[in-house]
């Protein structure tokens, strides 16, 4: 008798919801310590396990490269550890004597943790880690496409952490990856809460299943060259960017902005670090293969190299190649390389000024990438503060975008789930981490007596501050003064 797949991918989805949610209510119990001992040794198991990792996400998926999937590992794990190490998730997180409010930190349950085939292990990774210091389980529901490696990856993380103590079942994966298991992952009395990375549909379906989310949206990264910028630098960090992994990051440059008095100067250090430049006929038939018809990307063409790209287009370019460009006169259907394009090949623009940069990359975002990432190359702190206005929450200054928003290259929070805020379609705005995952209490004590005041006309000044608590001489203070202004009225 034959086996149905997807029953047996529900089954396999509610069995492990429910031993994810008994373990999880075993872990609430433990202590600062117990966690602390959990997490490091996650942490080992992914740092000495990041290379093999890597390369059963590149064979089992054909996307990037094992040396660049291997330091997604490695962020997904060491460089998250030392920006978590000491955040402070359980107990009393906060405490306000002035106001005499207190915070306190509860897990949520279970997570839901829907992993993409672009990072497949490094997601895997760092959605384990993040749940357990928060004191969550997860069930993890990888790609159809990356589903052994991404396998892998939590079976390491579910044993290092049980051996370390944690319950056994608060980490979980299907290993039978079907659409009806995710949805029944997610609409399980069992899980708590859905963090979600992949394809707007499958965001949009996490936000449609009744119950809190934090899903995060395209990137359609616009990269400005301003004509103040150290122009050697921006396009060595524009390549890096681009061709880390193969831009499968969803904070990769996407589109080249350059404004017309250095745009000889840009493509000529363009060309000197292996970018080809297409002629029209090429780069119409390369945008066409990339994008469907709808915008969206061609899997074929995911994660590869610039020279895989050509071949597969039929074209013949120099050995060493390390992206392929072509320019776009505009945005939008007509203009497939003005979508985002997780690959390694970049639309080129061409502008007057500053402001019309501001307004091509405005409608950039707003073609797929809204609320994501942009990205400004310059040494004007006047323009680069222009740009703080626009649909974006992450503007990265002089630093590949791929790595900067991510929080490698920057100060921002190291994290692979990068929300776009509600101009994007998200709930959160920031970089995922622990704290996103805690319920907060609070613990508020009365800090100021109930007294009826007059109801009169007043002006702000006069309104009580929250400092403190009003004394009777404060509120006497007060008083006199309406009554003095009620007496003496205004012209």
């Amino acid at each position: 008798m034959l086996e149905d797949k997807d029953l047996l991918s529900v089954q396999e989805a509610r069995n492990l919801a429910k031993a994810a949610k008994t373990a999880q209510q075993m872990l609430a119990g433990y202590n600062k310590g117990q966690i602390e001992k959990i997490i490091v040794a996650m942490v080992d198991a992914a740092i000495s396990n990041a290379e093999r990792l890597a390369k059963l996400a590149v064979e089992e998926t054909g996307f990037g490269k094992v040396e660049d999937k291997v330091l997604k590992n490695l962020a997904a794990s060491r460089d998250l550890y030392a920006y978590i190490k000491d955040m402070n998730t359980m107990g009393v997180i906060k405490n306000d004597p002035v106001n005499k409010v207190m915070e306190i930190a509860e897990p949520m349950g279970v997570v839901v943790g829907i992993v993409p085939s672009t990072n497949p292990t490094s997601t895997a990774i760092f959605k384990s880690i993040v749940s357990i210091k928060s004191r969550n389980g997860i069930v993890l529901s990888p790609h159809p496409s990356a589903v052994n490696c991404t396998n892998e990856a939590a079976t390491l993380m579910a044993e290092a952490a049980v051996k370390a103590g944690a319950p056994a079942g608060i980490i979980g994966c299907l290993t039978n990856s079907t659409l009806e298991a995710t949805d029944e992952l997610m609409r399980s009395a069992d899980t708590s809460i859905i963090l979600a990375t992949g394809g707007p549909g499958l965001v949009k379906a996490a936000y449609s299943a009744g119950k809190p989310a934090l899903g995060v949206g395209p990137g359609n990264v616009p990269v400005y060259i301003e004509r103040t910028a150290d122009i050697k630098k921006a396009v060595k960090d524009v390549i890096t960017g681009k061709t880390f992994d193969n831009s499968t990051i969803c904070s990769s440059e996407q589109a080249i902005i350059v404004e017309s008095c250095i745009r000889e100067e840009v493509i000529r250090e363009f060309k000197a670090r292996g970018a080809y430049f297409m002629t029209p006929d090429e780069t119409e038939i390369v945008g066409n293969r990339l994008i469907t018809p709808s915008g969206s990307m061609n899997a074929a063409y995911m994660g590869k190299s610039a020279e895989a790209i050509a071949e597969k287009a039929g074209l013949s370019i120099p050995p060493g190649t390390t992206v392929l460009i072509g320019e776009q006169a505009g945005v939008g259907n007509g203009f497939p390389l003005s979508y985002e394009k997780l690959t390694c090949v970049l639309a080129f623009y061409t502008v007057e000024d500053w402001e019309e940069a501001c307004a091509l990359c405005i409608k950039l975002l707003n073609n797929g990438g809204v609320g994501h990432s942009m990205c400004i190359h310059s040494q004007n702190e006047e323009i680069i503060m222009k740009f703080t206005i626009k649909p974006v929450f992450r503007i990265l200054v002089n630093v590949p975008s791929s790595l900067g928003a991510v929080g490698l290259l920057t100060g921002l929070a190291p994290s692979f789930t990068l929300g776009c805020g509600t101009w994007g379609g998200s709930s959160t705005s920031d970089n995922v981490t622990p704290m996103h995952l805690l319920n907060i209490k609070r613990v508020a004590y009365g800090i100021r007596e109930f007294q009826r005041e007059p109801v009169t006309a007043g002006h702000v000044a006069d309104a009580p501050t929250r400092d403190a608590a009003l004394t009777e001489a404060d509120i006497a203070r007060i008083v006199e003064s309406v009554i003095a202004k009620i007496r003496r009225p205004e012209a």
